[in-house]
């Protein structure tokens, strides 16, 4: 049900039309990335594509290819014997994630303004920012009010990806995103959490000082993209981005 109604939320932002419909690969990869790191599928556990495919009702074809990705991802291991096998994903992982991410989507936004935005895709980019703005704005935090902004926030950067017109760029990201991007990585993310105290993982009663920090890197970087200035627009996105490795990393020493 839970997963349901993260669905329709990104529906509602505009990235499940027909026309962006992902093909079931991808819709398989990003749910066994998700059910890996966050620890729904264990380390050390065999993955058996008859399995899976049942489970997520589909055919095994789009699991089997999405197994063969993980595997080049670093997620899963194969051995000839056992088949696919979970790997332990560790902090550092995850780290170095953020760290590859944050330079390929600063390309994607170089390559979106040299290029240049279609009148509708900005404007539509400019309603998901002010979506953000209104969560924020209102004062107050919950769990359920995280996720409400953190979909606008992944509706902004996948509608920056899918404006490259560049797959292989767009997969190349895909590939960083090991943990979830519904909620705070330091408070959703097992491999994560394991490293934080837990006062750092509580939900405050205000928007948080990251989020706010984020909503406004958002509406920065569209007046950049706005403005047609390419440099500019790629630090925004690599800073905004490297910012979530450098609070991870110093909540992981508060201990």
């Amino acid at each position: 049900m839970k997963r349901k109604k993260r669905d329709e939320a990104v529906d509602l932002a505009g990235l499940a039309d027909p026309q962006h419909t992902e093909p079931a690969i991808h819709t398989v990869l990003i749910r066994l990335r998700e059910m890996i790191v966050t620890g729904q599928i264990a380390p050390g556990t065999r993955l058996r594509a008859e399995g899976i495919a049942d489970e997520l009702q589909v055919s095994r074809t789009p699991v089997r290819s999405a197994l063969a990705v993980l595997s080049a991802e670093g997620l899963v291991t194969y051995s000839t014997n056992r088949g696919y096998t979970v790997h332990a994903v560790t902090i550092r992982d995850v780290l170095d994630s953020i760290e590859v991410r944050a330079n390929l989507e600063s390309l994607a936004c170089r390559l979106c303004v040299d290029r240049g935005w279609a009148a509708d895709d900005l404007d539509r980019l400019e309603g998901i920012v002010r979506r953000g703005r209104e969560i924020v704005d209102r004062g107050d935090w919950s769990e359920q009010i995280e996720t409400s902004w953190y979909i606008q926030n992944f509706a902004f950067h996948r509608s920056i990806h899918r404006a490259t017109n560049n797959a292989v760029l767009r997969n190349s990201i895909r590939m960083t995103v090991i943990y979830p991007v519904f909620g705070d990585v330091i408070r959703v993310c097992p491999i994560v959490a394991a490293h934080v105290p837990h006062r750092a993982r509580l939900i405050p009663e205000a928007p948080p000082s990251h989020v706010v920090q984020s909503q406004g890197e958002h509406e920065q970087l569209l007046d950049a993209m706005r403005r047609g200035d390419i440099e500019e627009s790629g630090r925004i996105m690599c800073e905004h981005v490297i910012s979530t490795k450098t609070r991870v990393h110093a909540a992981a020493t508060l201990r």
